[in-house]
């Protein structure tokens, strides 16, 4: 079944759109929230979780790229999950290392407007835009699926050295590009 036929299984409300979308998207959305929760059980739960955000959000919205849109959901979750875990004191440290790795460069100012997130953002994807394809694979696998050096390497057939460096480079460029476009780093 495509994207857009389950978004019109939501859209008239018949709840085979939940079975629908995790036959197509249940191994991608459990395999971003495994990345950043270390855990199967809080995956589950945050998959689940997923699925009934979703259902509560289409309608009013209808995304046309339905993995992304629900990936999306998924990370915010898996996200949100970690920081509380985090602020308890507990679980396991997945998503610490590639947040640790960009906090000097994206440092978070409590006083941020939505116009310097806004424009965080598109000074990102500018970034993103100028990279080559494999570089822009790796970055987006290690900051955005918070991906292992190891899977990454072994997914891109690289030694993990070369992808430190690669990913060393990158935080490089992305801190040259950001000072580049205004933006306070």
């Amino acid at each position: 079944m495509n994207d857009l036929e389950i978004v019109k299984l939501f859209w008239k409300r018949d709840e085979s759109a939940i079975s629908e979308s995790d036959k197509k998207y249940g191994k991608y959305l459990s395999y971003i929230a495994k990345n950043i929760l270390a855990s199967d059980s809080d995956s589950e739960e945050c998959v689940n979780d997923t699925y009934s955000r979703a259902w509560g959000c289409i309608p009013p919205h209808k995304p046309t790229k339905l993995g992304a849109f629900l990936g999306k959901i998924t990370r915010n979750l898996a996200l949100d999950r970690y920081n509380a875990q985090r602020a308890q004191k507990r679980g396991g440290a997945s998503a610490e290392v590639p947040l640790c790795e960009l906090e000097a460069i994206l440092s978070e100012s409590e006083e941020e407007s939505p116009i310097d997130s806004l424009l965080l953002k598109q000074a990102i994807n500018s970034f993103l835009e100028g990279l080559d394809k494999e570089k822009r694979i790796i970055f987006l696998q290690r900051y955005w699926y918070f991906a292992s050096i190891k899977e990454i390497a072994k997914n891109q057939g690289l030694s993990e050295s070369n992808v430190k460096v690669i990913l060393s480079r990158l935080r490089d460029k992305l801190k040259k590009h950001l000072e580049k476009e205004g933006i306070r780093v």
